[in-house]
């Protein structure tokens, strides 16, 4: 009944999408309760509006579930896409509907803390308390903060432990970080406290001044140390400079040509996805930002809203903004930057070059972070990314179906299934083939085959949504662009357009590309894609090959048994059905070869002499 009543909303929602004019506007969706769901921005009202209304199998999840809210819309006409973008913003900012990509921000200030009296410790801050302790700033990065205060510890050797001091001093040995030269511990009790003081101030030097400031007054303490032949504190001082100077080279490695910019990427997951922003100033990173959120959909489209939503809440917009692939709307966006920071804006896509791998570094940031949260591996999430954006996939997919015929000369055809989730192989969802339909040897026809029983089984049990009654993201066959044009018909007769490709192999039996419908994709230059399509081919070859081995060694068990006089078929399956292996059958005696289901007494006697042609039963002993 609920379906009928949705299906009928539908209809009065797309009848009257389409009396919509085919002009610029804005569109407003509101639930039963009049709440505003979501917001969004045409250049011809009428085409986009009606998509939502239309068949809902081309949706992605994210749509289908707002479509499934929808009660009513309204509309807003303006005279241009760009003052359609303008006010879609604005209404974004009052309303914050639920299905809209929502940033949440974070730009609160930031601090350095140094507290007071005798063996000071230096600490990361989000807020300036009234301890008696001293903070230097306010910074509005929690990044460049963070990363200071980490750097400056292991620079300067200083302790990071919950150790308190004099109390703890001369108590236990200390800790991993003293071995890795990583704190001056002072937990032993060997160092003084003038020392660790001039320590802690050297270190509030560099944070107040930078690198090179610190280095300067360093060197010339070191000088002073050397004039006063204290050469183990001209040695130690030494040591710092070294440690200071090498950082600084770190640093030039994180840098572009550009000197003011923006690099924003995006990682997506099977329910998640994280957007992270690398900022430069001066042509170096001074800030890195990261927002995770739900199911953004289209990539194109979640870029153009992520970036409008990000700039909204910034006060200043770089002069060149690098993404990680397209974005929806590029005019109005540009033109709305460049309006809101006061002159022209840059949005770039790089192809190559440094740009590329600071995108490409960026794009790691997010994967690793989306990553974190989900539990899995960042490289396990840049290959699902990576493949995704390789074969054109508008999401990373989750749950990877893959396909091996396996066959001796045309004999004992099977097949094998094995299946990967989230980049992983799933193992209970492994299914095994035995071809049917045909005799001889017929790859496409065998690949036709299996892929028809899959689907068939999906009609029987889609609504458990488990095993064969889940579809999966993604199908690769092991084979060609023929397997491709063979199953592709299969495909489109149960009505579904599930994402299919083959894996084609070199001479020397490892992944040489991915097929698609009359052409190929290089994958070699994807180097962690390229890494999951061939472990995903290694694994479905291991498992077709594995099981069409054990189907010929049974088959080869089978015909010792048949060759027993009196023994058949059904006897001889029974048989390896209560025994496991033929040596059990072997090595049993008459009794117990008589307790096997359908084994008669003559039958039993007759297996009996076949495996002991030098012994007779005790009966017949003379």
């Amino acid at each position: 009944m609920e379906t009928l009543q949705g299906n009928e909303k539908l209809r009065q929602l797309r009848a009257k999408a389409m009396q919509l004019p085919l002009t610029p506007g804005v569109y407003i969706m509101r639930d039963k309760s009049r709440k505003i769901i979501y917001i969004g921005k045409a250049k011809a009202l009428k085409n986009r509006v009606s998509q939502y209304f239309g068949s809902q199998k081309n949706h992605l999840e994210k749509v289908r579930q707002m479509v499934a809210h929808v009660d009513d819309f309204e509309y807003i006409l303006t005279d241009s896409e760009f003052e359609a973008f303008v006010l879609e913003c604005s209404l974004i900012k009052q309303h914050r509907p639920k299905y809209n990509i929502l940033l949440k921000d974070d730009k609160g200030f930031n601090y350095i803390r140094v507290t007071q009296g005798p063996w000071r410790r230096i600490s990361a801050a989000r807020q300036k308390l009234d301890d008696g302790a001293e903070y230097l700033g306010p910074y509005t990065s929690s990044w460049a903060v963070t990363e200071s205060v980490d750097e400056v510890q292991k620079l300067f050797r200083l302790p990071t432990c919950n150790r308190r001091f004099p109390q703890d001093i001369g108590k236990g040995r200390p800790c991993l970080n003293f071995y890795i030269k990583q704190c001056c511990a002072p937990c032993r009790g060997k160092m003084p406290l003038e020392e660790y003081e001039e320590v802690v101030n050297e270190a509030l030097g560099f944070l107040r001044g930078g690198s090179m400031a610190s280095i300067k007054e360093m060197t010339q303490q070191m000088q002073q140390a050397a004039e006063e032949l204290n050469f183990e504190k001209a040695a130690r001082i030494r040591d710092r400079i070294t440690a200071v100077r090498r950082v600084g080279d770190k640093q030039k490695v994180v840098s572009a040509r550009v000197k003011e910019q923006d690099v924003v990427a995006l990682a997506q997951g099977p329910n998640r996805a994280c957007f992270s922003v690398l900022r430069f100033s001066g042509g170096r990173l001074y800030d890195k930002e990261d927002f995770l959120l739900g199911d953004v959909g289209d990539a194109a489209n979640a870029r153009m809203e992520f970036l409008q939503q990000y700039y909204s809440m910034r006060d200043h917009v770089p002069p060149q903004i690098a993404l990680d692939g397209p974005v929806d709307s590029m005019d109005a966006l540009r033109s709305w930057l460049g309006k809101k920071a006061g002159r022209s804006v840059r949005i770039v896509v790089p192809q190559r070059g440094d740009q590329l791998q600071l995108v490409q570094m960026c794009r790691k940031n997010a994967a690793d972070r989306l990553a974190l949260n989900s539990g899995r591996t960042g490289k396990e999430m840049s290959a699902l990314d990576e493949l995704a954006r390789l074969l054109g996939l508008s999401h990373p997919p989750a749950y990877i179906e893959s396909y091996d015929i396996s066959n001796l000369g045309g004999s004992d055809n099977v097949a094998g299934m094995v299946v990967f989730e989230n980049g992983r192989p799933l193992k209970s969802a492994y299914r095994k083939f035995k071809i049917k339909g045909f005799e001889g040897q017929d790859d496409y026809a065998s690949m036709q085959e299996v892929i028809s029983r899959r689907l068939a089984e999906y009609e029987k049990c889609k609504d458990s949504g488990e095993g064969f009654g889940r579809l999966p993201d993604l199908i690769l066959l092991d084979g060609g662009k023929g397997h491709v044009a063979a199953v592709r018909p299969v495909l489109e007769a149960y009505g579904l357009s599930i994402p299919l490709y083959g894996m084609v192999k070199d001479d020397k039996h490892r992944t040489r590309a991915i097929a698609k419908d009359g052409g190929e994709i290089a994958i070699h230059a994807n180097r962690q894609a390229f890494t999951l399509v061939s472990n995903i081919q290694e694994e479905v070859h291991r498992f077709a090959i594995g099981y069409h081995r054990q189907t010929r060694k049974k088959k080869a068990i089978s015909s010792t048994l048949i060759s027993i006089p009196g023994v058949g078929p059904a006897r001889a399956k029974a048989l390896l059905k209560h025994f496991q292996t033929i040596g059990a059958v072997s090595t049993a005696s008459q009794e117990e070869l008589e307790k096997a289901p359908g084994i008669t007494k003559p039958a039993a006697q007759a297996i009996y002499r076949f495996f002991h042609p030098d012994e007779l039963p005790a009966k017949e002993q003379i």
